[in-house]
């Protein structure tokens, strides 16, 4: 059974920093390219960082420079670490793991960023 378990969300102050983690189970990690995506409400699901399991980055303009992605493919996790949040972005957070032929999703963790 196939297994993306996000944490490390929750509410921050502008400016602050969190790091979110996924942990995937149930699948060869190594060749998915993970990636996080977020959806605000009233608001379409957006890609905000992806990663090749070479270590290929792409970012949303709206992230680059703050928002870093990472994987270890040796632990089966990929990391996102946000910094310098801003109120918008304030969303629910989910994990993505895909290939040509396979796409999963975790459950999602929130993001509020509010003073």
């Amino acid at each position: 059974q196939v297994q993306l378990a996000e944490s490390g969300g929750g509410l921050v102050q502008p400016g602050g920093s969190l790091r979110l983690s996924c942990a995937a189970s149930g699948i060869i990690f190594s060749v998915y390219v993970t990636g996080w995506y977020r959806q605000a409400p009233g608001k379409q699901r957006e890609l905000v960082a992806a990663i090749t399991s070479g270590g290929s980055t792409n970012y949303a303009e709206s992230v680059k420079g703050r928002f870093t992605i990472s994987r270890d493919n040796a632990k089966n996790t990929v990391h996102l670490q946000m910094s310098s949040l801003k109120p918008e972005d304030t969303a629910v957070y989910y994990c993505n793991a895909r290939t040509r032929y396979d796409d999963f999703w975790g459950q999602g963790t929130q993001v509020t960023v509010s003073s």
